[in-house]
């Protein structure tokens, strides 16, 4: 089928339209977080993300994420492979009641159980710790690790492993050393999806952790919130701090982001 040149024309006059849909409130964001503060005379203001990483306290609740982000990601990650891998590789009893356990986590919302959760961890003493704030949201991502890892390993040549055990490789130099080198890009995606749920989880920081010792980075923005709901140029440069290590993740790995995206559609 020939496209012609008015199709190619419409279509990129459409993608101009979504991408300024999409940017305006960014953009907005931006011009507003370096605009003058109240009282002040018009201008270009960068001091205003030092003077909201000051007041916001910032660095505290950045760090938080930052360790957070890291358990989450690291766990939920090789948990998902090692499970992918057995699902979508090999055939086992009960395999598939297993596998639909495991969705489980992908149908069930996380505010039907936070609460429960939080009386069990606080039995246990385990509230207002990392552990308890990173922990539930391991269980999440790897359910759907699971499931997206599952269809890329399922989807992989079978002679792939074929290959390996006539070289004498077993199931763990298999899965090391052939499957998860081709299926980087599912993998970085993975990787960049995880980690931006748990940056921007709210409700499990905010229920696990009631002391505020370990707010999180959206916490830190809402109580900056509620201290200045009218300084509109800090609220924004504060709300630019928060979202920067995932915007900067993500132009970091867009490339291998994008191309696993196009490959988990193409399955």
């Amino acid at each position: 089928m020939r496209v012609t040149k008015g199709e190619t024309a419409l279509n990129y006059i459409i993608l101009i339209g979504f991408a300024a849909f999409a940017l305006t409130p960014v953009l907005g964001i931006l011009l507003t977080s370096i605009s003058a503060p109240l009282g002040e005379p018009d201008g270009i203001y960068l001091s205003n993300f030092v003077d909201a990483w000051t007041i916001g306290g910032f660095g505290r609740s950045l760090k938080n994420s930052v360790l957070v982000a890291v358990i989450v990601v690291g766990l939920a990650t090789v948990l998902s492979v090692l499970a992918g891998y057995a699902f979508g590789t090999m055939r086992f009893t009960g395999s598939t009641v297993l596998f639909y356990l495991f969705l489980l986590g992908l149908m069930i919302p996380a505010e039907a159980t936070v609460i429960p959760l939080f009386f069990d961890l606080r039995t246990l003493q385990l509230t207002d710790t990392y552990f308890a704030i990173a922990m539930p949201q391991v269980a999440q991502s790897v359910a759907f690790g699971t499931f997206w890892l599952r269809a890329q390993f399922r989807a992989m040549p079978s002679s792939l492993l074929e290959a390996a055990a006539l070289d004498g490789a077993g199931p763990v130099r298999a899965l090391l050393r052939v499957l998860l080198p081709a299926s980087r890009p599912a993998i970085v995606t993975l990787l960049v999806l995880t980690f931006m749920w748990t940056w921007n989880e709210f409700l499990i920081a905010l229920v696990m952790a009631p002391g505020g010792r370990l707010r999180t980075a959206p916490l830190g923005l809402s109580n900056f919130q509620g201290q200045y709901t009218a300084e509109i140029a800090l609220l924004s440069a504060g709300a630019v701090i928060v979202a920067l290590p995932t915007v900067i993740l993500f132009l970091f790995l867009q490339r291998h982001f994008i191309r696993g995206m196009l490959e988990g559609v193409a399955k």
